[in-house]
């Protein structure tokens, strides 16, 4: 192993907005520059450190500095933004580093300036082909043909190298060399956080397969027992109609390709005798609405009924305006159907609905109730599917047993994504993000009331809003003083599902409208709203929250060519295990369209035997999941 690398003199910057969002400053070069900066500006001055070795300072003085720029003590693994002391010994993970540094005193001198011994965490991923191109050296994998491993990087012919078991009892690891083109072979394994590792030139794996397979074959026959009855009823075909051109021409965005293509397979469906069962999956703000949209419109031009259902008021009202302005100039009545809507204007909503006078209903859950009866129902579009529990998707499917479903998600619910992966649902990716779209810069930093005021006040500086997310409503008052006390001239408002129905919309209409600045709120903003002067989110605490949630939250911002910006922060001491792993992943997906691969990450941490049943995840972990829904979907292949 290499020695820790030293040096001289260095500069530490302070965890704040303004250098996080820069992401250029350096450890250890520019130095003189940054110190000219320092003598002539204020913020630099605060915000900076510089020590060299035989320096004279106190150990304590330095902790009392650190602690001042916002770094957070903390002991065990550390992340950036965080440090810890041991006698003598301090170390720090700076913000403008890319490993934490160790300072060594003796005394009150600076005796030692080097990178900390410890692991890391940031990691970068190696790219290897696109079923392995978030692999990272470390990670285990799975060889078609030779089973679990460890994926140790490439040498230097570009040749992947895989570790597996020693041939014999404290004998060395063997290799396995394999060439780039036969990268197809590989997948990261997902499964056991650490699987038995297979050993080399042995007839196991090959019987693990086949054990696995002979499972999968009986698994699959029962699921297709459920699913054979739906593909049996048959319905009209839906015909393209040539007014639909006009309202797709009215798109104020031009179709990415991916998008194209789920209309296609959409389409395609519709189009033949037996009622379609689809899921779209597509990163938050990648266009899902628009897709439902047009299958919506082609369904109203075929005389049939389209409901729109969504999992809150503010995200039903939010579609109901998107659809009335983009299809009521085409003479197709829509309507909005949630608590928000008066006694006589629910019942006025429900007799049009029976008489087939409405085409589009965009409701909540009340469009789920017994008393909603329509004339002729053709489409069902379940938007942000993964917040709706199973009977609420089966209600409708069940009273009209030949409505065609499109669920619509960024990060589908394990059981739907099982489902998908295995090929029993066929599923569309929308894949590339819209025009000009560039990712949110992504932090997660330990909780100072220093980071949280400056995210503010550089959002502010550029004239744009901020979703401030706390998990917890009884804080809200709270978090309200102290900003009012720091930003008195700014509008703010609070946002929670306890306020009422129609003060929720109001309030979401008010900061759409760009009346409101900064929005404190619970997770009630996480589905679906669309607000592109939105690109600062600052989340309290965000141990609360699962990854899938997480995601969805940050897909809240960015919705333009502006960057944005998104801190989840945690208190320090609290950091658990299990929020550390998903707080990792919330990091290591940083990229647009990183959705599926964060439902992916969240099925492999939440495990899937509530999804798939005890025996099937026995099954499933002894091959990991990729390789699992590959046999699974074959073996659907082979017995339709």
């Amino acid at each position: 192993m290499d020695p820790p690398k030293t040096y001289k003199e260095i500069m530490i910057a302070a965890p704040t907005p303004s250098f996080l969002e820069r992401g250029d400053l350096a450890l250890d070069r520019d130095l003189e520059n940054y110190k000219k900066l320092r003598i002539h500006n204020n913020f630099w001055r605060r915000n900076t450190i510089f020590i060299e070795i035989e320096q004279v300072k106190k150990p304590s003085e330095f902790v009392r500095e650190l602690s001042d720029m916002g770094y957070a003590r903390h002991m065990g693994d550390l992340h950036k933004g965080e440090f810890f002391q041991q006698g003598g010994f301090i170390t720090i993970y700076p913000i403008n580093s890319e490993a934490p540094i160790t300072i060594e005193f003796s005394g009150n001198i600076i005796e030692l300036i080097r990178e900390a011994k410890i692991i890391l965490h940031q990691r970068h991923s190696v790219s290897i082909g696109h079923r392995v191109s978030k692999l990272e050296p470390g990670d285990y994998v799975v060889h078609e043909d030779h089973g679990i491993g460890i994926y140790r990087g490439k040498n230097e012919k570009k040749f992947l190298i895989l570790e597996y078991a020693p041939a014999r009892k404290g004998g060395d690891p063997d290799r396995l060399l394999v060439p780039e083109a036969m990268a197809k072979k590989i997948s990261p394994y997902l499964g056991l956080k650490n699987p038995k590792i297979s050993r080399l030139g042995t007839p196991l794996w090959f019987e693990t397969k086949r054990k696995a397979k002979e499972n999968i074959i009986k698994f699959a026959q029962e699921l297709l027992v459920l699913y054979k009855t739906r593909s049996e009823i048959k319905r009209p075909p839906y015909e393209p109609s040539h007014f639909e051109k006009s309202v797709w021409d009215n798109f104020e965005f031009e179709e990415t390709p991916s998008q194209k293509t789920a209309i296609e397979d959409i389409f395609l469906d519709m189009a033949k005798a037996e009622p379609m069962e689809r899921l779209v999956v597509g990163d938050v703000g990648f266009g899902k609405t628009e897709i439902a949209l047009r299958a919506a419109l082609r369904a109203v031009l075929n005389g049939k009924q389209v409901v729109i259902l969504s999992p809150t008021t503010v995200l039903a009202d939010q579609h109901s305006e998107t659809f009335r302005k983009r299809l009521a100039r085409e003479g197709i009545e829509i309507e909005r159907l949630t608590r928000l809507e008066s006694r006589e204007k629910t019942k006025e909503i429900l007799r049009k609905i029976k008489d087939g006078k409405i085409d589009i209903v965009v409701g909540t859950h009340r469009i789920l109730s017994k008393d909603l009866n329509f004339k002729n129902l053709g489409l069902l579009i379940i938007d942000e599917e993964q917040r709706f529990g199973v009977k609420h998707k089966e209600t409708l499917k069940k009273k009209y047993p030949d409505v065609d479903i499109l669920y619509l998600s960024a990060t589908p619910i394990p059981r739907t994504l099982a489902f998908s992966l295995s090929k029993i649902r066929p599923l569309s990716q929308i894949t590339d993000p819209p025009e000009g779209r560039i990712p949110i810069k992504t932090f997660v930093m330990p909780r100072t009331d220093k980071i949280i005021r400056e995210a503010i006040r550089e959002e502010s500086k550029r004239g744009g809003q901020v979703y401030f997310l706390s998990p917890r409503i009884m804080k809200m008052s709270f978090i309200m003083k102290k900003l009012d006390k720091q930003f008195p001239v700014i509008r703010k408002e609070i946002l929670h599902g306890k306020v009422g129905e129609k003060h929720l919309v109001r309030t979401m209409r008010k900061f759409r409208e760009g009346k409101i600045k900064i929005l404190v709120s619970t997770t009630i903003i996480e589905n679906g709203l669309d607000i592109s002067s939105v690109n600062t989110l600052i989340v309290e605490d965000s141990t609360k929250l699962g990854l899938s949630q997480s995601h969805q939250l940050r897909g809240r911002v960015g919705r333009t060519n502006i960057q944005a910006f998104a801190y989840f922060l945690y208190p320090s001491q609290k950091l658990t295990p299990k929020a550390e792993d998903r707080l990792e992943a919330l990091l290591s997906f940083q990229e647009l369209g990183a959705g599926m691969e964060i439902a992916k990450r969240d099925l492999e941490l939440r495990g899937a035997g509530n999804i798939l049943g005890r025996e099937q995840t026995g099954v499933l972990n002894k091959i990991g999941w990729n390789l699992y829904f590959e046999i699974l979907g074959q073996t659907f292949n082979e017995l339709m």
